[in-house]
């Protein structure tokens, strides 16, 4: 009987593909390749390889240590998080299809990569790495698919983030424009930086659709086309590592911190949500062949029925959509541990007036809710910032979905008033959680969201995570000096 490892290795047509790649190589002049997965917190981590071995290293991976899938980050007792010095070396696998020349630099590509448990390990040997979140998140929509006769879920991502001068210590020193939203003259100061992550992202496979200068200092959100999850999530990592470049160009910070600044917006990555059925890839005809790149990278998903969009003359979404509405709703604790997961993340709910969702319920074009119906056919689940690792939201809405389908969930009615008019006249709405460790606990609690961090990946997130806690709760902060210093007599 096969492993995970031998039977991912042995997919139909992943030989043709691993051809295609090398005839890539040769015709482009690729010299040196990145073999990249994703960490716990969404770090893009893996191994470089001279583009000569690229036929050895599709067929039997590379090893790094487990840890790497948790930033191989010690805790604040100096013990590894997630595993320790003598913890098995992972196998990463390329999948070919992600296979892209980087356009900075044109002797270098990159690949993603999927991740596997060492060949010998004494447990379960050669199986899928449970603290790969990328992994989990393609077996986690491939049983949701099997469970729900192919709905699928596509989305997209509004990826707002934040360009900050820096300073002579090489720190923050401000945000390079001024905090005024869709400003073109704002907008226009940063046309140098916004033309290039464009012209990168097109050469990567993004496309880019509309972009804007929003309410914070330097804060730019530019968008591209939705898609199926996998690459909606492998696309944000991509638009992630363009923006670090385009930083280095240009002697600036690409600040993807939620909230750097009070008393303005917040950094937030709004997801906007729909589950289909049927549709097929389909080649991206802004980018043909001639540029260089692999199936994923160009592809994209096209046609199918749109299970969210409304029935005739109404303008609630479906019924499959309503149980969606419901499932997240019921399930709004532990995602937010996952959405908003830094400490700094609660400083966006905490500093009010500027449209953080903190409550817990839905309606129609309303901000003041953590989910609102963004345009018939889809819902935005606004509870998500920029620091959000993607794969690991996306794996955590499919289970609140499930569970809001398998159990026909009822959202009940949408908020249509300013959630603080409402709570004046009556209404009453829980809130999500305000701080980091609040929602840790909502997500120990919850068995549906837990199912989305599988076996070793719960263990690793919630260690990182508590001691992400425990370490600013053990730390004295500018706050406090300025707060206690003469507190008495």
């Amino acid at each position: 009987m096969m492993t995970d490892l031998e039977a991912y290795v042995a997919q139909k047509g992943r030989k043709e593909l691993i051809k295609q790649v090398r005839a890539q190589i040769n015709q482009l002049g690729i010299k040196y390749i990145y073999y990249q997965f994703v960490s716990v917190t969404g770090r893009i981590v893996g191994k470089g390889v001279p583009a000569d071995h690229w036929e050895s290293v599709a067929e039997k991976g590379f090893q790094l240590v487990y840890g790497s899938t948790a930033n191989l980050f010690v805790d604040r007792h100096k013990n590894y998080i997630g595993y320790g010095p003598e913890a098995s070396e992972l196998v990463g696998i390329p999948d070919p299809e992600t296979f892209v020349q980087l356009p900075w630099d044109k002797r270098v590509a990159r690949v993603f990569c999927t991740c596997f448990r060492n060949r010998e390990e004494k447990v379960n040997p050669g199986g899928h790495l449970t603290s790969d979140c990328r992994g989990n998140l393609r077996l986690i929509h491939d049983e949701f698919k099997k469970k729900h006769k192919g709905l699928h879920l596509r989305h997209g991502c509004e990826p707002e983030m934040m360009w900050l001068k820096k300073g002579e210590d090489g720190l923050p020193d401000g945000g390079f424009s001024k905090p005024n939203c869709y400003h073109i003259d704002q907008f226009e100061s940063l046309r140098p930086v916004f033309m290039k992550v464009i012209e990168y992202a097109q050469a990567m496979g993004l496309d880019m659709i509309q972009g804007d200068h929003e309410d914070a200092p330097g804060q730019l959100e530019l968008n591209f086309m939705f898609d199926d999850c996998l690459r909606t999530a492998d696309r944000l990592t991509t638009y992630r590592q363009i923006c670090a470049q385009v930083a280095r160009e240009n002697n600036l910070i690409a600040c993807f911190m939620p909230k750097p600044f009070m008393g303005v917006s917040a950094s937030g990555c709004h997801h906007n949500l729909s589950l289909w059925t049927g549709g097929e890839d389909v080649v991206n005809n802004l980018h043909n062949d001639k540029l260089p790149g692999s199936k994923d990278v160009f592809s994209y998903r096209k046609g199918g029925e749109n299970t969210f969009a409304p029935l005739k003359g109404q303008k609630k979404p479906g019924p499959i959509g309503l149980n969606c509405i419901g499932g997240v709703i019921k399930h709004l604790g532990a995602l937010t541990a996952i959405g908003s997961s830094t400490v700094n993340s609660y400083r966006r709910l905490w500093d009010t007036g500027f449209w953080a969702p903190v409550f817990a319920d839905w309606g129609y074009q309303n901000r003041t809710c953590a989910l609102r119906i963004s345009a018939p056919g889809r819902f935005e689940y606004r509870s998500v910032d920029a620091a959000v690792n993607p794969y690991l939201m996306a794996a955590a809405l499919l289970k609140a979905f499930d569970d809001g389908i398998t159990n026909k969930l009822d959202p009940g009615e949408p908020e249509e008033r300013n959630m603080y008019e409402a709570i004046a006249a009556g209404k009453k709405v829980k809130k999500l959680p305000m701080s980091l460790g609040d929602a840790l606990d909502h997500l120990e609690k919850d068995s549906v969201i837990n199912s989305a961090l599988p076996d070793e990946m719960m263990r690793v997130f919630m260690h990182y995570k508590r001691d992400e806690v425990e370490k600013f709760m053990a730390t004295v902060t500018h706050w406090d000096r300025e707060q206690y210093w003469d507190i008495l007599p």
